[in-house]
């Protein structure tokens, strides 16, 4: 199992930090708030954004593409 101790707060700091965090972050997605797993959570997730603003920036889509994707979002729901 992959786990990252709440504790343990080092920075991403390449591609394997990366995959295992997000592979955690799979794991964890119905976590309750506020139990070990939810904290690990909000961690992994602040970890994971600061790794991807740093080395992976996405930059502002075109609006017809931001439309385009909210539509796809919103028909998959129904």
């Amino acid at each position: 199992m992959l786990r990252r101790n709440v504790n343990d707060n080092k920075p991403i700091t390449d591609a394997h930090d990366y995959a295992t965090a997000l592979s955690r972050i799979d794991q964890l997605m119905n976590a309750e708030p506020g139990t070990a797993e939810g904290r690990e959570l909000d961690l992994l997730a602040d970890l994971v954004e600061t790794y991807e603003d740093e080395n992976e920036p996405m930059g502002h889509p075109d609006p017809v593409t931001a439309l385009e994707f909210r539509l796809e979002q919103t028909a998959s729901r129904a």
